[in-house]
């Protein structure tokens, strides 16, 4: 199988792709081994285009009485994990229960979705790099998290399994970020609830402290903490969640 791809930075005469931007442009047949895999997508309310994610990271911890209820110090600094682009649900899908797990949790979360990015983003023009939000669930193995925590092991297991991103439409936003109410019920009974002012690091700083860690960039998400009230899920729960002015998220678990 053959797939075209084309770069403006190729230099025949140096027999590699060059570093220093376009010189002229250039076609180049390829031959992967394999299809590639299909791009993660989610939908942005309003537009005909799409948002391609690059990336998921997400920040832990962020709301001091989830960091109580998960037995944490006030004053710890948040902290990143990542979860891969493929394990984004869109809209109206639902979620397959994972395997290796008799305790997932969810937990909601506002989401910040990046139409550029950078390096050392100061936290002042951090917004500016802001497509719109939306409403997302980090689904977690609790079981397998608490196991990797004892053992000081790595969380991925836990964080970053298939359909683990449950996501709704992206809102197109400019100016401040979301203050409002976020919440989450479970077969109409209330769970999480709480606003998004109560997060420890405001959206700005989280762009910010997460740009000295990589360098950010135009298709990343970031899922910014949730709040106090995560629980368990089973089969054949109806998830809805809500976050005020950016969307609504339901599924249901299968």
């Amino acid at each position: 199988m053959r797939r075209e791809l084309v770069n403006d930075g190729l230099d025949e005469g140096r027999g590699g792709w060059t570093p220093d931007g376009p010189r002229r442009k250039a076609l180049v047949m390829s031959q992967f081994i394999f299809d590639p895999p299909a791009q993660a997508i989610v939908p942005i309310e309003g537009r005909s285009e799409v948002f391609p994610v690059r990336r998921i990271l997400c920040v832990g911890r962020n709301y001091a009485a989830h960091r109580r209820e998960m037995g944490g110090d006030d004053r710890d600094p948040p902290f990143f994990f990542a979860k891969p682009a493929d394990a984004i649900v869109p809209p109206g899908k639902d979620v397959a229960y994972p395997s290796r797990t008799a305790n997932l949790h969810h937990e909601i979360e506002l989401v910040i979705a990046l139409k550029a990015g950078g390096r050392d983003v100061a936290a002042d023009q951090a917004l500016e790099l802001v497509l719109g939000y939306a409403v997302g669930v980090d689904m977690t193995r609790r079981d397998l998290q608490n196991a990797a925590k004892d053992k000081g092991q790595p969380w991925d297991a836990s964080k970053g399994f298939d359909a683990s991103a449950p996501i709704s439409t992206i809102k197109p936003w400019s100016g401040p970020a979301p203050q409002g109410r976020i919440r989450l019920a479970v077969n109409g009974q209330g769970r999480q609830d709480a606003v998004i002012a109560d997060m420890i690091w405001a959206t700005a700083e989280i762009i910010s402290e997460a740009s000295k860690l990589w360098a950010l960039a135009a298709g990343d998400l970031i899922f910014t903490g949730t709040p106090e009230g995560v629980g368990p899920l089973v089969r054949g729960d109806h998830v809805e969640g809500e976050i005020e002015g950016v969307g609504k998220l339901s599924f249901k678990v299968v």
